[in-house]
């Protein structure tokens, strides 16, 4: 009799721990749009040389394990690390790590690790404790050039590097500082299987151009603090936006037709995805003299084109996609918009609202449009430049985004 009753609470436990894994998952907890830096962005040829890089990302969902991917997305040898540690940060805008939180990242088990050219590789899971907005300090020792780097410009928060394997020292003394990651594309922490993860797709108004280092002032940033300040259920927040990019072509970075499948069908966890892209399409032409009446007719066809197809890819994986509406850039130096851009504004607004493509609409342009003339930005919302987000117009676009959304809508997939 006992040895039955042994077995059945053996056969118990087993059961429970299969089951397990079929009540968690992996969501991407954070993560950036990769590109290939510019001249100007790139990281200095001595930091691939024995040399270690320490960079820092701030979690939108709790972690008690979690693992990294790193990416050689553009690379044109291979990416080389030899070691990785993550750590808690010891201080917003410092290189320096929290004591005794450090812990050794391993792939397949090795402290080392080569990531060929076009490849992504996620770490081995890590059991690691951090709470939701903690800020992570990911250092790697790098020892040899990928050929073409993969990163993304516009961090919004400050990476360091300094000569020689120093991923375990909690203190850096003068390390080189600047604003940009790199070959870092997530970070993924096991969760319940009802714990999901938005995407926010843009350009430099998602990217926050214009937010202070380390500040944590983006409007994904705000719309985390909403989701804590009115006691949502817990949903991860993935910042995509690249500055300077574009819906259809290439920009200063891959165009969101081109990265949509990495971006949002490819991460771990997502539920939902916003989009909010248009400006550089419709400012670009205008700039380049190839806005003729056709040519815009053209493009305005070609952008709903292009969203049809997105939104019904991501269906096709079950995620919910919310159509944010264009905001005004009327009196910006940059693009000169004029009547004819604002008038291709307009009708793509008036169709991301009604077209019924998307699940739900994000109404920035109502949000942030001075009332008295509402092809221009509300002042509390411009930056300066009649196109980039100040503190209020970041907050204001996180205030748009409709809630109820993210729980009411939902396809199967």
């Amino acid at each position: 009799m006992r040895q039955v009753v042994v077995l059945l609470g053996l056969a118990a436990a087993l059961g429970s721990s299969l089951a397990a894994p079929l009540e968690e998952h992996w969501v991407s907890a954070w993560g950036s749009a990769q590109m290939v830096p510019d001249a100007g962005n790139a990281l200095p040829a001595a930091a691939w040389r024995d040399a270690s890089l320490r960079q820092f990302v701030r979690l939108s969902l709790p972690a008690r394990q979690l693992r990294v991917r790193v990416s050689n997305l553009f690379g044109t040898a291979p990416l080389q690390i030899d070691g990785a540690t993550v750590a808690l940060s010891a201080q917003a805008g410092s290189p320096d790590l929290k004591p005794g939180s450090a812990k050794a990242l391993r792939f397949n088990g090795a402290d080392k690790v080569a990531v060929p050219p076009g490849a992504e590789y996620l770490s081995d899971a890590l059991d690691f404790e951090a709470a939701a907005g903690a800020t992570l300090a990911i250092s790697v020792h790098l020892i040899a050039d990928p050929g073409r780097q993969t990163g993304h410009p516009g961090s919004r928060s400050k990476s360091f590097v300094l000569p020689g394997n120093q991923i375990a020292a909690e203190t850096w003394g003068e390390p080189q500082a600047f604003e940009r990651w790199f070959q870092l594309a997530d970070i993924e922490v096991r969760a319940p299987s009802a714990v999901t993860a938005l995407v926010a797709v843009g350009d430099s108004i998602t990217d926050g151009y214009g937010v202070k280092a380390d500040a944590y002032t983006r409007w994904t940033d705000f719309l985390f603090q909403r989701l804590q300040r009115e006691k949502q259920p817990p949903m991860a927040i993935v910042n995509a936006g690249i500055g300077g990019g574009r819906l259809l072509r290439e920009g200063l970075g891959p165009a969101v037709v081109a990265r949509f499948e990495r971006d949002v069908l490819g991460r771990s966890g997502v539920s939902h995805a916003i989009v909010l892209a248009g400006v550089n399409d419709f400012g670009v032409q205008h700039r380049n003299g190839e806005d003729s009446e056709a040519a815009r007719a053209q493009l305005l066809l070609d952008m709903q084109t292009a969203w049809r197809v997105l939104v019904e890819r991501a269906h096709a994986q079950g995620i919910c996609v919310i159509g944010g509406t264009i905001t005004p850039f009327v009196g910006n130096d940059y693009y000169k918009a004029g009547t004819a851009n604002e008038a291709d504004r307009q009708a793509m607004n008036h169709w991301i609202r009604t077209s019924g493509v998307f699940d739900a609409v994000a109404d920035f342009d109502a949000a942030l449009r001075d009332p008295a003339r509402p092809d221009h930005l509300a002042a509390f919302a411009d930056i300066g430049d009649g196109l980039h987000l100040s503190s209020g117009g970041q907050k204001g676009v996180a205030e748009a985004v409709p809630l109820s959304t993210l729980r009411r809508c939902s396809w199967k997939r």
